[in-house]
Protein backbone atom coordinates (compact mmCIF):
# COMPACT_ATOMS: atom_id res chain seq x y z
CA UNK A 1 0.00 0.00 0.00
CA UNK A 2 2.85 1.91 0.26
CA UNK A 3 3.49 2.43 -3.44
CA UNK A 4 0.18 4.09 -3.88
CA UNK A 5 1.16 6.27 -7.08
CA UNK A 6 1.77 2.71 -9.58
CA UNK A 7 -1.35 0.86 -7.97
CA UNK A 8 -3.57 4.29 -8.42
CA UNK A 9 -2.07 4.61 -12.05
CA UNK A 10 -2.81 0.61 -12.72
CA UNK A 11 -6.53 1.29 -11.03
CA UNK A 12 -7.14 3.88 -13.63
CA UNK A 13 -5.88 2.37 -16.11
CA UNK A 14 -8.33 -0.63 -14.87
CA UNK A 15 -11.21 0.79 -14.99
CA UNK A 16 -11.56 2.97 -17.96
CA UNK A 17 -11.02 0.10 -20.13
CA UNK A 18 -13.40 -2.92 -18.45
CA UNK A 19 -16.37 -0.73 -16.70
CA UNK A 20 -19.43 -0.48 -18.07
CA UNK A 21 -20.71 2.93 -19.33
CA UNK A 22 -23.98 4.80 -19.52
CA UNK A 23 -24.90 7.48 -22.10
CA UNK A 24 -24.65 11.40 -23.05
CA UNK A 25 -26.79 13.32 -20.94
CA UNK A 26 -29.98 14.54 -22.91
CA UNK A 27 -30.61 11.62 -24.98
CA UNK A 28 -34.14 10.95 -25.89
CA UNK A 29 -35.20 7.44 -25.48
CA UNK A 30 -38.68 5.42 -26.31
CA UNK A 31 -39.53 4.57 -23.16
CA UNK A 32 -40.99 6.27 -19.88
CA UNK A 33 -39.75 4.34 -16.70
CA UNK A 34 -42.93 5.48 -15.01
CA UNK A 35 -45.35 3.18 -16.79
CA UNK A 36 -42.75 0.43 -15.66
CA UNK A 37 -44.58 -0.35 -12.29
CA UNK A 38 -48.48 -0.54 -14.27
CA UNK A 39 -47.45 -2.82 -17.06
CA UNK A 40 -49.93 -5.35 -17.75
CA UNK A 41 -48.06 -9.03 -16.43
CA UNK A 42 -47.28 -9.62 -19.89
CA UNK A 43 -44.12 -7.96 -21.58
CA UNK A 44 -44.63 -8.64 -25.18
CA UNK A 45 -46.41 -4.97 -25.77
CA UNK A 46 -44.04 -3.55 -24.16
CA UNK A 47 -42.12 -2.62 -27.05
CA UNK A 48 -45.41 -0.85 -28.57
CA UNK A 49 -44.81 2.42 -26.08
CA UNK A 50 -43.64 5.64 -27.82
CA UNK A 51 -43.39 8.10 -24.90
CA UNK A 52 -40.75 10.15 -25.66
CA UNK A 53 -38.68 11.29 -22.56
CA UNK A 54 -35.65 13.12 -21.63
CA UNK A 55 -33.54 12.03 -19.17
CA UNK A 56 -30.07 12.74 -17.20
CA UNK A 57 -28.74 9.28 -18.60
CA UNK A 58 -30.84 6.93 -20.96
CA UNK A 59 -30.74 3.25 -22.09
CA UNK A 60 -33.17 1.33 -23.94
CA UNK A 61 -34.66 -1.23 -21.33
CA UNK A 62 -33.68 -5.00 -21.79
CA UNK A 63 -37.19 -6.38 -22.25
CA UNK A 64 -36.15 -9.98 -21.60
CA UNK A 65 -35.21 -9.10 -17.87
CA UNK A 66 -36.84 -6.27 -16.99
CA UNK A 67 -39.40 -7.16 -14.74
CA UNK A 68 -42.84 -5.51 -13.85
CA UNK A 69 -43.91 -5.91 -10.36
CA UNK A 70 -46.67 -8.64 -10.45
CA UNK A 71 -44.12 -10.86 -12.18
CA UNK A 72 -41.28 -10.90 -9.32
CA UNK A 73 -40.70 -13.18 -7.06
CA UNK A 74 -40.76 -11.36 -3.78
CA UNK A 75 -40.10 -14.24 -1.26
CA UNK A 76 -36.57 -13.04 -2.41
CA UNK A 77 -36.98 -9.64 -0.81
CA UNK A 78 -36.15 -7.49 -3.91
CA UNK A 79 -33.39 -9.13 -5.17
CA UNK A 80 -34.70 -10.12 -8.55
CA UNK A 81 -36.18 -6.84 -9.70
CA UNK A 82 -34.26 -5.17 -12.44
CA UNK A 83 -33.62 -0.98 -12.82
CA UNK A 84 -34.48 0.21 -15.84
CA UNK A 85 -31.58 -0.64 -18.11
CA UNK A 86 -32.01 -4.75 -17.26
CA UNK A 87 -29.66 -5.03 -14.30
CA UNK A 88 -30.18 -6.14 -11.24
CA UNK A 89 -30.84 -4.00 -8.63
CA UNK A 90 -29.02 -6.08 -5.90
CA UNK A 91 -26.50 -8.71 -6.07
CA UNK A 92 -28.72 -12.21 -6.09
CA UNK A 93 -27.86 -13.65 -2.69
CA UNK A 94 -28.36 -17.02 -4.56
CA UNK A 95 -24.89 -16.49 -5.53
CA UNK A 96 -23.62 -14.44 -2.88
CA UNK A 97 -23.86 -16.38 0.57
CA UNK A 98 -23.77 -14.79 3.73
CA UNK A 99 -20.28 -16.14 5.72
CA UNK A 100 -20.01 -16.44 9.06
CA UNK A 101 -18.97 -13.06 11.39
CA UNK A 102 -15.93 -15.24 12.27
CA UNK A 103 -15.08 -16.27 8.41
CA UNK A 104 -14.81 -12.38 8.37
CA UNK A 105 -12.83 -11.02 11.29
CA UNK A 106 -10.68 -14.05 9.85
CA UNK A 107 -10.41 -12.41 6.75
CA UNK A 108 -9.86 -8.83 8.39
CA UNK A 109 -6.70 -10.02 10.42
CA UNK A 110 -5.20 -11.88 7.58
CA UNK A 111 -5.68 -8.49 6.10
CA UNK A 112 -3.47 -6.73 8.76
CA UNK A 113 -0.91 -9.83 8.94
CA UNK A 114 -0.20 -10.01 5.22
CA UNK A 115 0.37 -6.02 5.58
CA UNK A 116 3.03 -5.91 7.92
CA UNK A 117 4.72 -8.95 6.99
CA UNK A 118 5.44 -7.09 3.58
CA UNK A 119 6.11 -4.12 5.72
CA UNK A 120 8.71 -5.76 7.20
CA UNK A 121 10.09 -8.26 5.06
CA UNK A 122 10.25 -6.54 1.93
CA UNK A 123 10.31 -2.71 2.92
CA UNK A 124 11.62 -3.05 6.40
CA UNK A 125 9.71 -0.12 7.71
CA UNK A 126 11.36 0.40 11.40
CA UNK A 127 7.11 0.52 12.96
CA UNK A 128 6.43 -2.74 11.21
CA UNK A 129 9.09 -4.63 13.63
CA UNK A 130 6.34 -5.42 16.43
CA UNK A 131 6.07 -7.85 19.05
CA UNK A 132 4.91 -8.99 22.52
CA UNK A 133 6.58 -5.45 24.02
CA UNK A 134 4.73 -3.09 21.60
CA UNK A 135 1.94 -4.68 21.98
CA UNK A 136 1.71 -4.43 25.76
CA UNK A 137 2.97 -0.53 25.34
CA UNK A 138 0.78 0.05 22.72
CA UNK A 139 -2.42 -1.33 25.34
CA UNK A 140 -1.14 0.18 28.41
CA UNK A 141 0.08 3.70 27.15
CA UNK A 142 -3.78 4.62 24.81
CA UNK A 143 -3.96 7.08 22.09
CA UNK A 144 -2.38 9.97 20.43
CA UNK A 145 -3.08 12.17 17.83
CA UNK A 146 0.00 11.14 15.10
CA UNK A 147 2.81 13.42 13.26
CA UNK A 148 2.65 11.12 10.09
CA UNK A 149 2.66 13.39 6.95
CA UNK A 150 -0.66 14.15 5.06
CA UNK A 151 -0.88 11.07 2.45
CA UNK A 152 -0.28 8.98 4.75
CA UNK A 153 -3.33 9.75 7.15
CA UNK A 154 -5.66 11.18 4.43
CA UNK A 155 -5.41 8.62 1.58
CA UNK A 156 -3.07 5.09 2.55
CA UNK A 157 -5.35 4.71 5.76
CA UNK A 158 -8.66 5.31 4.35
CA UNK A 159 -7.62 2.94 1.34
CA UNK A 160 -6.45 0.59 4.16
CA UNK A 161 -9.88 0.74 5.03
CA UNK A 162 -11.83 -0.12 1.76
CA UNK A 163 -9.87 -3.28 1.81
CA UNK A 164 -11.33 -4.07 5.03
CA UNK A 165 -14.82 -2.77 4.01
CA UNK A 166 -14.74 -5.40 0.98
CA UNK A 167 -13.16 -8.52 3.15
CA UNK A 168 -16.91 -8.33 4.98
CA UNK A 169 -18.61 -6.62 1.44
CA UNK A 170 -17.50 -9.64 -0.87
CA UNK A 171 -19.09 -11.62 2.03
CA UNK A 172 -22.28 -11.69 1.03
CA UNK A 173 -22.46 -8.65 3.94
CA UNK A 174 -24.48 -5.20 3.29
CA UNK A 175 -23.28 -1.49 3.42
CA UNK A 176 -24.13 -1.46 6.85
CA UNK A 177 -23.48 -5.06 8.07
CA UNK A 178 -19.52 -4.13 6.52
CA UNK A 179 -18.82 -1.19 8.25
CA UNK A 180 -17.98 -2.94 11.88
CA UNK A 181 -15.49 -4.69 10.06
CA UNK A 182 -13.66 -1.66 8.80
CA UNK A 183 -13.51 -0.53 12.73
CA UNK A 184 -12.10 -3.85 13.69
CA UNK A 185 -9.43 -3.64 10.93
CA UNK A 186 -8.21 -0.38 12.40
CA UNK A 187 -8.38 -1.12 15.54
CA UNK A 188 -5.78 -4.17 15.10
CA UNK A 189 -3.59 -2.60 12.89
CA UNK A 190 -2.98 0.64 15.38
CA UNK A 191 -2.51 -1.96 18.61
CA UNK A 192 -0.86 -4.29 16.94
CA UNK A 193 0.39 -3.51 13.44
CA UNK A 194 2.92 -1.40 14.18
CA UNK A 195 4.98 -0.02 16.98
CA UNK A 196 3.62 3.77 17.35
CA UNK A 197 1.29 4.34 19.70
CA UNK A 198 -2.69 4.00 18.18
CA UNK A 199 -3.57 7.38 16.82
CA UNK A 200 -7.21 9.03 17.05
CA UNK A 201 -6.60 10.27 13.54
CA UNK A 202 -6.01 7.23 12.34
CA UNK A 203 -8.98 5.11 13.07
CA UNK A 204 -11.51 7.97 12.18
CA UNK A 205 -10.14 8.26 8.80
CA UNK A 206 -9.98 4.24 8.19
CA UNK A 207 -13.09 3.50 9.00
CA UNK A 208 -15.42 6.58 7.63
CA UNK A 209 -13.52 7.40 4.77
CA UNK A 210 -12.45 3.71 4.38
CA UNK A 211 -16.27 2.84 3.96
CA UNK A 212 -16.53 5.41 1.06
CA UNK A 213 -13.92 4.19 -0.74
CA UNK A 214 -14.80 0.64 -0.03
CA UNK A 215 -18.48 0.67 -1.08
CA UNK A 216 -17.10 2.73 -4.32
CA UNK A 217 -14.68 0.09 -5.08
CA UNK A 218 -17.31 -2.59 -4.60
CA UNK A 219 -19.32 -1.25 -7.05
CA UNK A 220 -16.43 -0.57 -9.83
CA UNK A 221 -15.74 -4.14 -9.14
CA UNK A 222 -19.36 -5.64 -9.47
CA UNK A 223 -19.73 -3.42 -13.07
CA UNK A 224 -16.66 -5.22 -13.89
CA UNK A 225 -17.01 -8.56 -12.59
CA UNK A 226 -19.48 -11.09 -14.94
CA UNK A 227 -19.46 -14.38 -13.72
CA UNK A 228 -20.96 -15.92 -17.32
CA UNK A 229 -17.60 -15.15 -18.61
CA UNK A 230 -14.56 -17.50 -19.82
CA UNK A 231 -11.14 -17.76 -20.76
CA UNK A 232 -8.71 -14.04 -21.65
CA UNK A 233 -12.41 -12.11 -21.10
CA UNK A 234 -12.85 -13.64 -17.45
CA UNK A 235 -9.24 -13.40 -16.71
CA UNK A 236 -8.57 -9.53 -17.65
CA UNK A 237 -12.21 -9.06 -15.27
CA UNK A 238 -10.59 -11.07 -12.57
CA UNK A 239 -7.11 -9.29 -12.86
CA UNK A 240 -9.24 -5.64 -12.77
CA UNK A 241 -10.88 -6.46 -9.75
CA UNK A 242 -7.66 -7.96 -7.51
CA UNK A 243 -5.79 -4.48 -8.51
CA UNK A 244 -8.73 -2.23 -7.33
CA UNK A 245 -9.44 -4.54 -4.04
CA UNK A 246 -7.38 -7.69 -3.31
CA UNK A 247 -9.49 -8.35 -0.30
CA UNK A 248 -12.54 -9.10 -3.12
CA UNK A 249 -10.04 -11.05 -5.27
CA UNK A 250 -9.11 -13.48 -2.55
CA UNK A 251 -12.22 -13.80 -1.17
CA UNK A 252 -13.94 -14.97 -4.57
CA UNK A 253 -10.74 -17.21 -5.46
CA UNK A 254 -11.25 -18.87 -1.45
CA UNK A 255 -14.59 -19.32 -2.38
CA UNK A 256 -14.09 -20.57 -5.90
CA UNK A 257 -15.90 -17.57 -7.62
CA UNK A 258 -12.72 -16.86 -9.77
CA UNK A 259 -13.40 -20.03 -11.80
CA UNK A 260 -17.10 -20.42 -11.44
CA UNK A 261 -19.23 -20.26 -14.67
CA UNK A 262 -22.88 -19.10 -14.27
CA UNK A 263 -25.48 -18.77 -16.52
CA UNK A 264 -26.90 -15.11 -15.06
CA UNK A 265 -25.72 -11.93 -13.98
CA UNK A 266 -25.27 -12.19 -9.97
CA UNK A 267 -24.33 -8.60 -9.26
CA UNK A 268 -25.99 -5.58 -9.32
CA UNK A 269 -24.63 -3.32 -11.89
CA UNK A 270 -25.31 0.75 -12.11
CA UNK A 271 -24.90 2.51 -16.19
CA UNK A 272 -20.94 4.46 -15.57
CA UNK A 273 -20.11 7.71 -17.37
CA UNK A 274 -16.13 8.16 -17.19
CA UNK A 275 -14.75 11.38 -18.24
CA UNK A 276 -10.39 10.91 -19.14
CA UNK A 277 -8.58 14.41 -19.46
CA UNK A 278 -5.28 15.09 -20.07
CA UNK A 279 -3.54 18.61 -20.56
CA UNK A 280 -1.10 21.61 -19.58
CA UNK A 281 -1.52 22.82 -16.16
CA UNK A 282 -0.02 26.23 -15.08
CA UNK A 283 0.07 27.35 -11.56
CA UNK A 284 1.21 31.01 -10.90
CA UNK A 285 3.11 32.12 -8.18
CA UNK A 286 2.22 32.45 -4.73
CA UNK A 287 2.41 35.34 -2.35
CA UNK A 288 6.08 34.54 -1.88
CA UNK A 289 7.77 34.14 -5.75
CA UNK A 290 11.07 33.30 -4.36
CA UNK A 291 9.17 30.14 -2.03
CA UNK A 292 5.95 29.77 -4.02
CA UNK A 293 7.39 30.36 -7.73
CA UNK A 294 5.09 29.32 -10.41
CA UNK A 295 4.83 25.70 -12.06
CA UNK A 296 4.35 24.06 -15.39
CA UNK A 297 2.89 20.34 -15.56
CA UNK A 298 0.81 17.83 -17.12
CA UNK A 299 -2.22 16.42 -15.36
CA UNK A 300 -4.20 13.53 -15.81
CA UNK A 301 -7.65 13.31 -14.74
CA UNK A 302 -10.68 10.78 -14.27
CA UNK A 303 -13.83 11.37 -13.06
CA UNK A 304 -16.21 8.64 -12.43
CA UNK A 305 -20.05 9.09 -12.63
CA UNK A 306 -21.84 5.59 -11.50
CA UNK A 307 -25.89 5.77 -11.29
CA UNK A 308 -28.56 7.41 -12.88
CA UNK A 309 -29.84 10.08 -9.58
CA UNK A 310 -33.14 10.35 -11.95
CA UNK A 311 -34.57 7.14 -12.08
CA UNK A 312 -37.42 6.81 -9.98
CA UNK A 313 -36.47 4.12 -7.71
CA UNK A 314 -36.19 2.91 -3.65
CA UNK A 315 -32.59 4.12 -2.43
CA UNK A 316 -29.59 2.15 -1.07
CA UNK A 317 -26.36 3.79 -0.19
CA UNK A 318 -24.08 4.46 -3.02
CA UNK A 319 -26.48 3.45 -5.36
CA UNK A 320 -25.09 7.24 -6.94
CA UNK A 321 -22.21 8.22 -6.48
CA UNK A 322 -19.51 11.05 -8.03
CA UNK A 323 -16.04 10.69 -7.75
CA UNK A 324 -12.23 12.38 -9.10
CA UNK A 325 -9.12 12.24 -9.17
CA UNK A 326 -6.33 13.69 -10.35
CA UNK A 327 -2.40 12.79 -11.28
CA UNK A 328 -0.05 15.80 -11.78
CA UNK A 329 3.27 15.05 -13.47
CA UNK A 330 6.54 17.83 -12.89
CA UNK A 331 6.02 19.29 -9.92
CA UNK A 332 7.87 17.12 -7.49
CA UNK A 333 6.63 13.97 -5.22
CA UNK A 334 3.05 15.22 -4.89
CA UNK A 335 1.40 13.26 -7.66
CA UNK A 336 -1.40 12.38 -5.91
CA UNK A 337 -3.37 15.93 -5.57
CA UNK A 338 -6.82 15.32 -5.45
CA UNK A 339 -9.72 12.73 -4.40
CA UNK A 340 -12.93 13.80 -3.94
CA UNK A 341 -16.13 13.07 -4.58
CA UNK A 342 -19.93 12.13 -2.44
CA UNK A 343 -21.93 9.56 -2.36
CA UNK A 344 -26.06 9.63 -1.49
CA UNK A 345 -26.68 7.48 1.72
CA UNK A 346 -30.41 7.88 1.84
CA UNK A 347 -32.88 9.64 -0.41
CA UNK A 348 -35.92 9.92 -2.53
CA UNK A 349 -36.56 11.47 -6.28
CA UNK A 350 -38.77 14.29 -6.24
CA UNK A 351 -40.25 15.93 -9.35
CA UNK A 352 -41.77 19.16 -9.40
CA UNK A 353 -42.81 20.22 -13.47
CA UNK A 354 -39.75 19.67 -15.34
CA UNK A 355 -37.53 19.69 -12.77
CA UNK A 356 -36.20 16.19 -11.54
CA UNK A 357 -34.67 16.04 -8.24
CA UNK A 358 -32.72 13.53 -5.71
CA UNK A 359 -32.61 14.40 -2.52
CA UNK A 360 -31.15 13.35 0.65
CA UNK A 361 -28.30 12.59 3.07
CA UNK A 362 -24.87 12.40 1.18
CA UNK A 363 -21.39 11.03 2.22
CA UNK A 364 -18.30 13.71 1.37
CA UNK A 365 -14.42 12.55 0.56
CA UNK A 366 -12.23 15.29 0.36
CA UNK A 367 -8.32 15.41 -0.66
CA UNK A 368 -6.39 17.85 -1.47
CA UNK A 369 -2.52 17.81 -1.74
CA UNK A 370 -0.33 20.31 -4.16
CA UNK A 371 2.17 22.34 -3.79
CA UNK A 372 0.19 25.20 -2.42
CA UNK A 373 -2.47 23.77 0.32
CA UNK A 374 -3.50 20.62 1.81
CA UNK A 375 -6.60 20.08 2.76
CA UNK A 376 -8.73 17.04 3.41
CA UNK A 377 -12.73 16.52 5.01
CA UNK A 378 -14.83 13.89 6.06
CA UNK A 379 -18.46 15.32 5.18
CA UNK A 380 -22.03 14.15 6.27
CA UNK A 381 -25.47 16.28 5.04
CA UNK A 382 -28.36 17.11 3.11
CA UNK A 383 -27.90 17.80 -0.84
CA UNK A 384 -30.18 17.89 -3.72
CA UNK A 385 -29.15 16.56 -7.53
CA UNK A 386 -31.25 18.03 -9.77
CA UNK A 387 -31.89 18.40 -13.73
CA UNK A 388 -33.97 21.30 -15.38
CA UNK A 389 -34.60 21.16 -18.83
CA UNK A 390 -34.56 23.93 -20.77
CA UNK A 391 -35.08 23.15 -24.66
CA UNK A 392 -35.03 19.65 -26.02
CA UNK A 393 -31.37 19.45 -26.59
CA UNK A 394 -30.38 21.61 -23.80
CA UNK A 395 -30.17 20.84 -19.77
CA UNK A 396 -29.44 22.89 -16.78
CA UNK A 397 -27.96 20.38 -13.83
CA UNK A 398 -27.43 21.96 -10.29
CA UNK A 399 -25.84 19.77 -7.10
CA UNK A 400 -25.95 21.66 -4.09
CA UNK A 401 -25.05 20.29 -0.25
CA UNK A 402 -24.85 21.54 2.90
CA UNK A 403 -22.20 19.17 4.92
CA UNK A 404 -21.23 19.14 9.04
CA UNK A 405 -17.39 18.36 8.78
CA UNK A 406 -16.72 15.84 11.93
CA UNK A 407 -12.70 15.75 10.95
CA UNK A 408 -10.46 16.50 8.64
CA UNK A 409 -7.24 18.11 8.28
CA UNK A 410 -5.31 21.63 6.81
CA UNK A 411 -2.09 22.99 6.07
CA UNK A 412 -0.85 25.22 8.11
CA UNK A 413 -0.66 28.92 7.60
CA UNK A 414 3.01 28.54 6.56
CA UNK A 415 1.35 26.19 3.48
CA UNK A 416 2.74 22.16 3.21
CA UNK A 417 6.52 21.67 3.26
CA UNK A 418 8.69 18.83 1.85
CA UNK A 419 9.12 17.30 5.19
CA UNK A 420 7.71 13.49 6.20
CA UNK A 421 6.09 14.44 9.57
CA UNK A 422 2.51 16.45 10.25
CA UNK A 423 2.57 20.11 8.73
CA UNK A 424 -0.87 20.41 8.93
CA UNK A 425 -3.51 20.69 11.40
CA UNK A 426 -6.36 18.70 12.78
CA UNK A 427 -9.81 20.09 11.83
CA UNK A 428 -13.16 20.74 12.09
CA UNK A 429 -16.26 22.62 10.72
CA UNK A 430 -18.69 22.77 8.04
CA UNK A 431 -18.66 22.76 4.32
CA UNK A 432 -20.99 23.98 1.72
CA UNK A 433 -20.68 22.89 -2.06
CA UNK A 434 -22.00 23.89 -5.56
CA UNK A 435 -21.70 22.32 -8.93
CA UNK A 436 -23.54 23.59 -12.14
CA UNK A 437 -23.32 22.51 -15.59
CA UNK A 438 -25.02 23.74 -18.67
CA UNK A 439 -25.19 20.98 -21.62
CA UNK A 440 -25.96 22.73 -24.65
CA UNK A 441 -27.01 20.24 -27.35
CA UNK A 442 -24.93 17.41 -26.49
CA UNK A 443 -22.23 20.02 -27.94
CA UNK A 444 -20.55 22.24 -25.32
CA UNK A 445 -20.88 21.87 -21.13
CA UNK A 446 -20.41 25.33 -19.23
CA UNK A 447 -19.57 24.70 -15.61
CA UNK A 448 -19.11 26.12 -12.42
CA UNK A 449 -17.54 23.92 -9.55
CA UNK A 450 -17.62 26.02 -5.99
CA UNK A 451 -16.28 24.91 -2.70
CA UNK A 452 -16.49 26.85 1.28
CA UNK A 453 -15.44 25.63 4.19
CA UNK A 454 -14.85 26.88 7.59
CA UNK A 455 -12.36 24.82 9.67
CA UNK A 456 -11.49 25.40 13.58
CA UNK A 457 -8.59 24.01 14.86
CA UNK A 458 -9.08 20.69 17.06
CA UNK A 459 -5.23 19.91 17.70
CA UNK A 460 -2.21 22.50 16.17
CA UNK A 461 -2.28 26.07 16.22
CA UNK A 462 -5.59 26.99 17.67
CA UNK A 463 -7.98 29.66 15.81
CA UNK A 464 -10.30 29.47 12.81
CA UNK A 465 -9.72 29.19 8.87
CA UNK A 466 -12.35 29.97 5.84
CA UNK A 467 -10.97 28.40 2.60
CA UNK A 468 -12.64 28.34 -0.86
CA UNK A 469 -12.27 27.15 -4.28
CA UNK A 470 -13.77 28.58 -6.84
CA UNK A 471 -13.40 26.46 -10.70
CA UNK A 472 -15.23 27.46 -13.52
CA UNK A 473 -14.53 25.71 -16.85
CA UNK A 474 -16.00 25.42 -20.44
CA UNK A 475 -15.48 22.37 -22.74
CA UNK A 476 -16.61 22.10 -26.68
CA UNK A 477 -17.38 18.54 -28.47
CA UNK A 478 -14.55 18.28 -31.88
CA UNK A 479 -15.51 15.02 -32.50
CA UNK A 480 -18.08 12.33 -30.85
CA UNK A 481 -16.57 11.47 -27.21
CA UNK A 482 -14.06 14.02 -27.80
CA UNK A 483 -13.57 17.60 -26.48
CA UNK A 484 -11.51 20.22 -25.42
CA UNK A 485 -11.53 22.31 -22.48
CA UNK A 486 -10.25 25.00 -20.34
CA UNK A 487 -10.23 25.33 -17.06
CA UNK A 488 -10.00 28.09 -14.58
CA UNK A 489 -9.12 27.64 -10.33
CA UNK A 490 -8.94 29.91 -7.83
CA UNK A 491 -7.47 29.27 -4.48
CA UNK A 492 -8.33 31.40 -1.08
CA UNK A 493 -7.86 30.98 2.27
CA UNK A 494 -8.03 33.48 5.42
CA UNK A 495 -6.77 32.36 8.69
CA UNK A 496 -7.32 33.88 11.92
CA UNK A 497 -5.32 32.11 14.37
CA UNK A 498 -5.67 33.07 18.28
CA UNK A 499 -2.24 33.85 19.27
CA UNK A 500 -1.19 35.09 15.84
CA UNK A 501 -1.11 37.87 13.22
CA UNK A 502 -4.36 36.54 10.55
CA UNK A 503 -3.11 35.60 7.34
CA UNK A 504 -4.47 35.49 3.75
CA UNK A 505 -4.07 33.60 0.45
CA UNK A 506 -4.51 33.43 -3.14
CA UNK A 507 -3.65 31.19 -6.16
CA UNK A 508 -4.92 30.62 -9.54
CA UNK A 509 -4.35 27.93 -12.12
CA UNK A 510 -5.48 27.08 -15.74
CA UNK A 511 -5.90 24.15 -17.47
CA UNK A 512 -5.80 23.62 -21.30
CA UNK A 513 -7.12 19.98 -22.28
CA UNK A 514 -8.34 17.40 -24.13
CA UNK A 515 -11.32 15.20 -22.63
CA UNK A 516 -12.24 11.89 -23.66
CA UNK A 517 -16.35 10.82 -23.08
CA UNK A 518 -16.90 7.89 -22.50
CA UNK A 519 -20.24 6.61 -23.30
CA UNK A 520 -22.49 3.25 -24.70
CA UNK A 521 -19.72 1.04 -24.09
CA UNK A 522 -19.46 -2.21 -22.47
CA UNK A 523 -16.45 -4.43 -21.66
CA UNK A 524 -18.58 -6.83 -24.31
CA UNK A 525 -18.68 -10.69 -23.16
Amino acid sequence: MKNVYFSCFLFLVSISLQAQFKPALDEDILLNQNTLSSLPTGLAGQNKLKIEINRYSDLVPDYNKTSSLDTINTSLTDTLKYNMYGDLLNDNPLYNEKSSVWWVAFRVTLTNVTTNLIDHYIFNYEFSHVGFNSWKHNLQTGWEWDVDRFSMNYFFHPFAGAMYFNGARANGYSFFESAPFTVLGSLEWEYFGETTLPAYNDIINTSINGIFLGEVFYRLGSNILDDQTTGANRFFRETAVAIITPTRFFSRLLQGKVFRQTTEEVYQKEPLNIKIASGYHYVSEGTNPAIDPATNSVFFNLYLDYGNPFEKRSRKPFDFFKMGIDLDFGTGRKILQNVDGYGILFGSNVQTGNLEMLAGLYQHYDFFSNNTFELASIGFGPGAISKLPISKSTSLYTNIFANIVPFGGLSTRFGPDTTQTRDYNYVGGAEGRLECTLNIGGWSEISFLGYYWWLHTYVGTPGNSYVGLIKPKVSIRIFDGLSIGYEHLVYYSDRYPYDLASVSAKRTEEKIYLQFFLEEFKFKR
